[in-house]
């Protein structure tokens, strides 16, 4: 099996970045269409627009509806003037970023998107992916992008959104081990090189190092080093990270979680965050090592267990629903260096959960 590893075409980190925009867009399109929602295009519309003016490039900006579903993308190629727009630019979270990754892999053209929030790994990744428009797992495509990261806005964000990056994130080194302890191909489509794998070590180190620090200055609206640096890891270090080291089971416990209707209210990261929890205990992780990562979701408010996520009562068949889904064929689950049972992921939804229960 081929190395491989998978990066955007493009990384830009840096205040006020989206100031800029159309100097980095142009050399990948002269017309863009821009798709942001109603309030990301209130608070980042004017600044974009002056950017097109400015270098005299034509631009349309439509407004996202909210869910990236097939029925949303196919609204908005639509507006797409397939003779003049050659590129799309999806700004916002990590629905938008995705819908337009979407669109770009439909229209075959160029994909540039511009995260207002760090609350995903979403943005580096070439993954997109799709929902239906209950909020329920579709399926995955995959585009390259270039990604603008402006600071200043996303240290704004409510730091909930960041946190729940941290909760992405968090998994990224746990699947990357796993996956290349099972030689399974990454997302990327080829085995782990050794640059991937370092970063998704990096990632968890800096969460760890971090992620407390972090917290504590966005709570304050104030900006630091480890706001910086919290930020490359929820994107970059992640992104990479697991697009080409590999996903296992945290994620497809993630997919799972989507049946469960009271957690719909949580953010991707979130659920992540106790998915990866899961996993450790799927693999029956050293006690010391759960431990770190319970007492990081403990200190940053990452959910623990199943009542954090909005369950009430604990449902063994709706539990079960959770696993069948996170064990369906094709699901990243499999990428788990030992065969996996919907039982086995019921058994250790239920362990996690307990360990989680204490603080």
């Amino acid at each position: 099996m081929d190395k491989i590893i998978i990066s955007p075409s493009k990384y830009v980190q840096g205040e006020n970045a989206i100031a800029a925009i159309a100097g980095y867009v142009k050399p990948y399109g002269q017309n863009p269409m821009v798709i942001a929602d109603d309030f990301v295009t209130g608070l980042v519309g004017e600044t974009t627009a002056h950017s097109f003016i400015e270098a005299n490039m034509q631009f349309s900006m439509e407004l996202f509806g909210g869910e990236c579903s097939r029925q949303e993308i196919d609204r908005l190629q639509v507006k797409i003037d397939d003779d003049h727009n050659d590129v799309i630019i999806g700004i916002g979270g990590g629905k938008t970023l995705d819908t337009a990754k979407a669109i770009g892999f439909y229209k075959k053209i160029p994909v540039v998107v511009v995260p207002t929030i760090a609350s995903t790994d979403a943005p580096t990744s070439a993954l997109a992916v799709l929902y239906t428009p209950t909020g329920q797992f579709d399926q995955y495509l995959m585009i390259p992008t270039m990604v603008i990261m402006d600071t200043t806005i996303i240290a704004k964000a409510p730091v909930r959104l960041l946190v729940a990056g941290m909760g992405d994130a968090l998994s990224t080194y746990f699947e990357a081990r796993a996956n290349a302890a099972s030689g399974k191909p990454t997302m990327a489509g080829g085995a782990p090189t050794l640059s991937a794998q370092a970063l998704a070590k990096l990632c968890y180190e800096t969460l760890l190092a971090d992620g407390l620090k972090a917290k504590i200055a966005v709570e304050n609206n104030l900006p630091s080093k480890a706001v910086m640096n919290i930020i490359e890891a929820n994107t970059y270090l992640s992104g990479i990270g697991f697009e080409s080291s590999g996903l296992a089971a945290a994620h497809a416990i993630h997919n799972g979680l989507t049946q469960l209707e009271e957690a719909h209210h949580l953010f991707h990261g979130e659920k992540v965050a106790f998915g990866t929890l899961v996993q450790l205990a799927l693999e029956n992780a050293p006690l010391e090592e759960i431990n770190t990562v319970l007492n990081f979701c403990h200190q940053v408010g990452l959910p623990t267990n199943l009542f954090d996520l909005g369950v009430k009562e604990i449902d063994l068949n709706k539990l079960m629903d959770v696993a069948i889904a996170s064990c369906a064929e094709g699901e990243t689950i499999h990428n788990m260096p030992f065969t996996v049972t919907p039982e086995a992921v019921v058994s250790a939804i239920l362990t996690a959960h307990t360990l989680g229960l204490k603080k």
